[in-house]
């Protein structure tokens, strides 16, 4: 009896203990951020696999197929073209406009893909989410993946479109893989935060393209950086000038063609993008991971 009694009282000690010894651990606990990221290195083949299950399932029943990842950017290109560059003649100031137009559209539209995407990636997938335990970021990166791969075929026709107006292949030309890095990176933060925001608010993926084409046109995408110069100063124009898409779209200009205007210098565009990345990047993904335990719920 004495025994019976000190064994339940050890039980009663020690629960805490015996089931961190045999790795149980509390129902919808949330993981260290340390633990969360092995699980999510763990699941990259499920990524990369869920990736390209959604290019196939999105453009597996046209005819035209992955086409269309090269054809969406060249006919926004060509609208933006007829309507800002020709009828609004908003391309005085640049000596080669369609590079440079070409570059915006492509760049934005990279991080606006992403975006529009990501806001669905916990929403539209809830079915999965309810039924399989996996760590729910690998739904925004899968997302992050399948954009990251449709714009390797953009920058390909982009880069002809370049050399067809004149543009020479320069040592700047290097750049473009940090840029590339840089700016996939902020937009994998930027998917993991919409997601977040999309699982949170249904109302939220209707904001979306009203903050999209706001977005647009404040990042010289239509027309000459140097507008904002000419129309702004002070803190207002340093505001401007620090929009991380007109920064990344601005050092992209800046490599691939030559005597192209730029929003600041070179050195200072570059600091930029690193603090952007850094900040949405990882911010975004700590805050998509305080929401861990809440994602599929209600």
């Amino acid at each position: 009896m004495p025994q019976t009694a000190v064994a339940g009282s050890d039980t009663g000690l020690t629960l805490k203990e015996l089931a961190r010894r045999h790795g149980l651990s509390a129902a919808g606990k949330l993981p260290s951020l340390r633990e969360y990221s092995r699980q999510l290195w763990a699941y990259r083949h499920f990524i990369a696999s869920y990736a390209n299950a959604k290019v196939t399932s999105s453009l597996g029943k046209t005819r035209l197929g992955v086409f269309w990842q090269v054809l969406t950017p060249l006919i926004n290109a060509a609208v933006y073209y007829v309507i800002f560059g020709v009828v609004l003649d908003t391309q005085r100031g640049v000596d080669n406009f369609v590079p440079y137009l070409c570059t915006g559209v492509f760049i934005f539209g990279f991080t606006q893909s992403v975006v529009q995407a990501g806001i669905q990636a916990i929403s539209g997938n809830m079915g999965l989410i309810r039924a399989l335990h996996f760590p729910r970021a690998s739904l925004p990166l899968a997302i992050t993946t399948v954009e990251i791969r449709n714009m390797l075929a953009s920058m390909a026709v982009l880069i002809v479109i370049v050399l067809g107006f004149g543009e020479p292949i320069t040592w700047e030309w290097l750049l473009i893989v940090p840029i590339f890095l840089l700016q996939s990176v902020f937009n994998a933060g930027l998917a993991l935060a919409a997601a977040r925001l999309g699982s949170k608010v249904a109302d939220f993926k209707q904001l979306v393209p009203f903050v999209m084409r706001m977005w647009l046109y404040g990042s010289a995408v239509l027309y000459p950086v140097t507008r904002f110069s000419d129309n702004l100063s002070g803190w207002q124009l340093n505001v401007v000038e620090a929009n991380p898409m007109l920064v990344f779209i601005d050092l992209m200009r800046h490599a691939l063609m030559e005597d192209v205007p730029l929003a600041g210098s070179a050195t200072v565009l570059w600091l930029e993008a690193v603090a952007w990345t850094l900040v949405v990047g990882i911010g975004g993904y700590v805050y998509f991971w305080r929401g861990e335990k809440g994602y599929g719920r209600g």
